[in-house]
């Protein structure tokens, strides 16, 4: 059965992708583009950057949810917010890629995905995905005498940091050593801040230039150091991982998934 795709922030780089990705799926079809009001794209063909006619405009009434089965979500927490309430009258399931949520926007996922299939992840690509499972069993194997350290890198237009990989990476070294991510979370080092503290986390974030996302989790002992890295170059491993979260939604009319889940990761190593 053909997917109906609906874009969020189709303007956007991600959402270009997206578009992108989605038109060269035979089992997707593009059926709706959307981006905020007052966007100098309202109006025009969904892929006119790549000299194609879709018959998709870019809109910004979110009646255009219409029909869709599923919403792909790349924008900003407060975007999120009203797709969520969309989606929740018309039935349509998310993928929610969007990072920078409070708890309070993280507890309203939760809630909607009692009514629709929702997958919610803070990274959709499956290399980073992968080294989510390889950083946890690193942690467990080296949860004595070494320090864990956290630093990313992305372009200067990201608005949030750490970002939401980073921060699900220190969660995923946490889970795995048994410890309370957010009592061991540190976020900002200035002045004298006195010797380490023993088991914390540690985070620092890079902005510059077109960096697409670069990621490692260093853990570091005495007379060694491990590193494990993922380096994006391109936000293609984005949009495949988004696409593949989409189709593990048809077998499912409600609750809240991630990128685990889609790729059949949440058990094992």
């Amino acid at each position: 059965m053909t997917l109906r795709i609906a874009i969020a922030g189709a303007r956007g780089r991600m959402g270009r992708m997206l578009i992108e990705a989605t038109l060269a799926a035979p089992d997707l079809h593009l059926a709706a583009a959307l981006d905020q009001p007052g966007s100098a794209a309202l109006g025009s063909d969904a892929a006119a950057f790549a000299g194609r006619n879709t018959g998709v405009l870019i809109a910004a009434d979110l009646g255009a949810l219409d029909g869709c089965d599923v919403l792909i979500d790349f924008t900003r927490p407060d975007g999120t917010a009203a797709y969520l309430a969309a989606c929740m009258t018309r039935g349509v399931k998310m993928v929610i890629g969007t990072t920078g949520f409070d708890d309070a926007g993280r507890a309203a996922i939760r809630a909607a995905a009692e009514k629709i299939a929702i997958v919610f992840a803070p990274n959709m690509d499956v290399g980073v995905n992968v080294t989510f499972k390889l950083l946890a069993a690193a942690a467990r194997m080296l949860a004595q005498g070494y320090d864990v350290e956290i630093v990313e890198a992305h372009h200067r237009h990201k608005i949030d940091a750490p970002s939401g990989t980073a921060l699900e990476m220190g969660r995923a070294v946490a889970a795995a050593q048994g410890r309370n991510f957010d009592e061991v979370a540190v976020y900002a080092r200035h002045g004298h801040t006195g010797e380490r503290s023993p088991g914390s986390i540690g985070f620092a974030a890079i902005r510059g230039g077109d960096i697409v996302g670069d990621h490692t989790v260093v853990f570091a002992g005495t007379g060694e150091r491990i590193e494990i890295s993922h380096k994006s170059t391109t936000r293609a491993g984005y949009a495949d991982g988004a696409l593949r979260a989409a189709r593990f939604l048809r077998g499912h009319s409600g609750g809240l998934f991630d990128m685990q889940d889609v790729l059949g990761l949440r058990d094992g190593v």
